[in-house]
């Protein structure tokens, strides 16, 4: 009996939920986006949230632009959301100033994920400031002197591959760089910390894009769990050396302490943490995904592999007779051809799915009411594989680069 009463509250709520919500969009019918909301509460999330292998635009979002255009609406996680695929819309989206009526925003899951404090989630004076001090550490500067180390690693590690009757390429470039970057970072030195640490960051990955159902087992709860062990590591770091402050050569998290502790600078310990915390997958993660599709695409396509060999082979050429050791500075910014390739790559390889903004005030575009509230949900695929900007948007062609 006691069931049976649940369940018909339950349903009540839901139903009431629904009529509300139906009355409320039937008001300003003509002025919202096309669009289904999907069931009640959960909306469209389900769908969204169905994963896909191809390079191309998501089936999710494929398809209602075939029904209803570049900009429609839905429901995702409880949120009601607009979707653009519309260059003009997005343009006004990203526009920056004091005046500008969308604001950084993500769902309540993707926030406890990266961190509430994190470099995403931070506007004008101090997003400016954090990226300053991600600048100080991974800027030009920094990179340039980042080079010939970063070269040393990688033929060293491309020996030891050598040797193996066969490697996972996307594991073994990741395992590479997320070694560089928390030596860099925090000095790991440590086999057994750099893959503790490795694989904390492996389940955070698996859970970052996935249904936020926070249940023991589920992708979303190893995720956090991912995140819980990196940040307590961090801390512990942090802990240990104002208890005792290393000395001689400085690595980032000294320098980020350094701020912390002046007394004179708007970063806080959380801020730090969520910072320290998204950096070596930053550093790692889009990384070598980039380098992976990469391999991919110069595999299937012998005239870019041969053209991109040429280059470097003449830069070696040089090198040799200029009697130089180790990659310059001068030689990365000479890899015209190279850099077309990673442009062409970038574009094809859609790591981010999508960036998200909160509507601040009413505004009006395209014809289309966007409800102060709500959220616009840009999705970069669309404008990189836009048929209108780019001949052949599916293929490989770094040749589309050429100035």
């Amino acid at each position: 009996m006691q069931l049976s009463l649940a369940l018909a509250a339950l349903v009540f709520s839901l139903s009431y939920y629904w009529f509300c919500h139906r009355r409320s969009r039937k008001c300003r019918a003509g002025k919202l986006p096309p669009g289904s909301m999907g069931l009640p509460i959960i909306g469209e999330t389900l769908q969204f949230f169905v994963p896909y292998t191809s390079t191309d635009i998501s089936p999710f979002i494929k398809k209602r632009i075939q029904r209803y255009g570049p900009v429609f609406r839905t429901s995702i996680v409880g949120h009601p959301i607009i979707v653009s695929t519309d260059p003009e819309l997005n343009s006004l989206v990203f526009k920056q100033g004091a005046d500008s009526w969308f604001k950084p925003w993500y769902t309540d899951s993707f926030s406890e994920i990266i961190g509430s404090e994190s470099l995403m989630f931070h506007e004008g004076f101090l997003h400016k400031y954090v990226r300053g001090l991600v600048r100080e550490g991974f800027g030009p500067d920094s990179l340039k002197s980042l080079l010939v180390d970063l070269e040393g690693r990688t033929k060293s590690h491309l020996g030891s591959w050598s040797v193996l009757p066969s490697v996972d390429l996307k594991e073994v470039v990741s395992a590479m760089l997320h070694g560089f970057a928390v030596e860099k970072l925090y000095s790991f030195s440590d086999p057994e910390m750099i893959r503790g640490h490795k694989q904390s960051y492996d389940a955070f990955l698996r859970g970052l894009i996935s249904f936020p159902l926070n249940i023991p087992g589920t992708a979303y709860w190893k995720c956090l769990q991912g995140r819980k062990w990196a940040v307590k590591t961090i801390k512990k770091l942090m802990d240990e050396r104002r208890e005792s402050p290393r000395m001689g050569e400085r690595d980032y998290l000294d320098f980020v302490m350094e701020e912390i502790d002046s007394g004179e600078s708007p970063l806080t310990e959380k801020m730090a943490t969520d910072l320290l915390f998204l950096l070596p997958f930053a550093a790692f993660e889009s990384t070598s995904s980039t380098i992976v599709s990469a391999f991919h695409y110069l595999t299937a396509h012998p005239a870019a592999l041969a053209e991109l060999t040429r280059e470097h082979e003449a830069i070696l050429k040089r090198r040799e007779e200029s009697g130089s050791v180790g990659i310059s500075w001068r030689e990365y910014k000479s890899m015209t051809f190279t850099h077309m390739v990673t442009n062409e790559t970038l574009r094809l390889t859609n790591i981010v799915p999508g960036i998200f903004r909160k509507v601040m005030k009413d505004v009006e575009v395209k014809g289309y009411l966007i409800p102060a509230g709500w959220t616009v949900m840009v999705y970069p695929t669309a404008a990189h594989l836009n048929p209108s900007v780019y001949d052949d948007p599916l293929s490989f062609n770094p040749w589309r680069w050429e100035v």
